[in-house]
């Protein structure tokens, strides 16, 4: 078993393009580099599902979210599929969470051994109102999902934050004072860049409204979305259409990239309490999220698709076990799942076809290894699935037309070749290496089936629309 530590950070909405070290033009994320300069960032990352409940949930388990059936945010984990806390748990290792999870419940054995503030699903059972997913019986939101204030100032979200970061920096130094040379693993959750698009006045002002560059792909332009994007986008509110003027959607900009420096700036205050405790040579660190947002790209906000803002997530490993440099090989959040177990040398049951952060950064680039996300949440009318595998991306939606993307000539998404002729055999060929790993139609069957006995077992349709929040989840207020 290794000697060294494991502080696992995980933010909540955090593009992976919106940092320095991955090139953003003026995003200030000075930490985030500097981590990422002592170490691996990995420029070619996704989450399993571009929802907070189930890609938590898969990152929990270390397995895709069709497997557990944790299929949108009124189904969190509650622990009865182990998970790599529990593999920890199992070695002996000393494993504690502080801030947010979106699991059910603290009583729920997740595999820690103390949760810390733990930010759990709405009520216990989330939202339940999207899991309807019926077009002619789904809720469609009135309310803003970005929240009803846009622009400076301070939010139930920026307060939970902060006492997150002040629990792990004490943590830290209490752990140091211990004298105990055991290796532990500390899971931190920040929430931030997550809207409500609220920013602490000094990192809302890095970010000047006037100077906040159009988006791609709008569709005052002439864009027209996906059929499935178009009608997911109703079924989760239409932000875009909420904005209340021109300047309102300039501040959206301003907040969120506000929110990622304040993000940013507790990563700095966490690693400075590592190296304070003197714990910096013996600890390895992770950062990464859980999704990334659309902020403004083909008319989105939010996450939920499968184009490169939403489903594509940061990605860092630093420490004393690990090289310094740029990883090409396509990741999963799912690796870091396997990435934990493999520390200190536990098992956990399914994960073989993963590999640990460590171990694929050395084997050197691997551009044809296929990663895999499914979305089956808020607004969907029937499942989507994403494959990326070498230079080729596909998005599967069950009922609808694939889009396809060559992301070496095209990184932006500007042109779908799915109902190109002369992409047609790429497409067979990424749609049966997609087979290999789930039947779509399936899975969306099973899903559709699980939801609704789900809202059944609830009180019906008519009870289940009026359960859970229609936006963020609160805070927990201790």
């Amino acid at each position: 078993m290794t000697k060294n530590n494991l502080l696992v950070i995980v933010s909540d909405e955090h593009q992976a393009r919106a940092m320095g070290c991955a090139g953003h033009p003026f995003v200030k994320t000075p930490h985030l580099d500097a981590l990422a300069a002592t170490g691996t960032r990995f420029e070619t990352a996704y989450t399993p599902c571009p929802i907070c409940v189930p890609a938590r949930a898969a990152f929990a388990t270390g397995k895709y979210v069709h497997q557990i059936r944790h299929w949108d945010n009124a189904m969190p984990y509650t622990g009865s599929v182990p998970g790599w806390g529990h593999a920890l748990q199992a070695k002996g290792v000393s494993v504690e969470s502080i801030g947010k999870l979106h699991y059910r419940a603290e009583e729920d054995p997740a595999g820690f051994d103390v949760e810390h503030i733990p930010m759990m699903v709405h009520g216990g059972v989330g939202m339940v109102w999207a899991a309807i997913r019926n077009e002619e019986e789904r809720v469609v939101p009135s309310t803003r999902m970005l929240g009803n204030y846009v622009g400076p100032g301070t939010s139930k979200y920026i307060e939970y934050d902060q006492n997150v970061t002040d629990r792990t920096v004490a943590w830290l130094a209490e752990r140091a004072a211990f004298k105990d040379d055991r290796p532990w693993c500390l899971y931190v959750g920040l929430v931030a860049p997550h809207f409500p698009l609220v920013a602490p006045q000094e990192f809302y002002d890095l970010y000047p409204e006037n100077e906040m560059p159009d988006v791609k792909l709008h569709p005052s332009t002439g864009y027209a979305p996906h059929p499935w994007v178009a009608k997911q986008n109703i079924g989760a509110g239409d932000s875009e259409a909420k904005f209340r003027d021109a300047a309102e959607r300039l501040r959206a900009f301003s907040a969120y990239y506000g929110l990622t420096t304040w993000l940013d700036h507790n990563i700095g205050r966490i690693v400075e309490a590592l190296q304070t405790a003197g714990l910096t040579e013996k600890t390895n660190v992770i950062y990464t999220s859980d999704h990334g947002d659309n902020l403004g790209a083909r008319g989105q906000w939010g996450k939920s698709t499968f184009y490169e803002e939403s489903v594509a997530i940061p990605m860092i490993m630093s420490g004393p076990d690990i090289g310094q440099g740029v990883c090409k090989t396509p990741v999963s959040l799912l690796d870091v799942s396997k990435t934990i177990v493999a520390q200190f040398d536990a098992e956990l049951d399914g994960t073989d076809d993963l590999a640990s952060l460590p171990e694929i950064a050395q084997a050197g680039s691997n551009a044809e290894r296929a990663i895999f996300s499914e979305y089956h949440a808020v607004g969907a009318v029937t499942g989507g699935f994403m494959l990326r595998k070498g230079r080729w991306k596909l998005n599967y939606y069950v009922d609808f037309e694939p889009e396809l993307f060559d992301m070496q000539s095209d990184p932006e998404e500007l042109r779908d070749l799915g109902a190109d002729p002369e992409y047609a055999t790429i497409r067979k060929q990424m749609i049966a290496a997609l087979r290999e790993i789930v039947d779509p139609e399936a899975a969306d069957i099973q899903a559709h089936a699980d939801q609704a006995a789900l809202v059944e077992r609830l009180g019906g349709i008519k009870t289940a629309k009026q359960m859970g929040p229609k936006s963020a989840t609160p805070p927990p207020s201790g």
